[in-house]
């Protein structure tokens, strides 16, 4: 009986270690799944900014186009109303127009117009993946343009995991 209490210890350490093992890889795999997730929900942000940009971008045409062929004049910039007007429906995210001064106190992930600069603005909802050249926390696009269609321009060159944000 002497004999099957160390060949009993060593079986219970080694099922310890394997054990260990065993979570040490599940742990690792659900860090790396972890890290995942978060590049794909900045992918999918990245994604949405695009799409709501085209959308602004794409009103502005349009209203150019229709302006156009009514015989009215080209869109003036001082007189330009928010864009977001333009919009079918507005973004679940817009909160309004906001100053640039405030626009840090909007939730993240928000687009606001700054009334005062004719900007759109936008908020990150996850700021680790976003860069701007000065360090500002929101991405600024001037509505502008003389002749033809309202252009949006990005303020600086501005960057999204290796993309730039324009």
């Amino acid at each position: 009986m002497e004999r099957s209490a160390p060949v009993q210890a060593s079986l219970w350490s080694a099922r310890m270690v394997e054990w260990s093992l065993m979570a040490g890889v599940i742990l690792v795999l659900a860090l790396v799944f972890a890290r995942k997730v978060q590049v794909v929900q900045g992918q999918s942000e990245l994604a949405a900014v695009q799409s709501t940009l085209g959308a602004l971008r794409t009103a502005l045409i349009f209203e150019h186009l229709q302006k156009s062929t009514l015989g009215q004049g080209p869109s003036v910039v001082g007189t330009q109303r928010n864009p977001f007007e333009l919009l079918g429906r507005l973004p679940a995210n817009y909160r309004g127009e906001i100053s640039r001064a405030s626009a840090s106190s909007a939730p993240p992930g928000s687009w606001l117009f700054d009334r005062d600069c004719v900007c759109v603005g936008y908020v990150p909802l996850y700021p680790k993946w976003f860069d701007s050249p000065s360090g500002n926390t929101v991405a600024w696009y001037r509505v502008s343009g003389t002749s033809g269609p309202l252009q949006l321009l990005a303020e600086e060159a501005y960057v999204w995991q290796d993309q730039a944000l324009n």
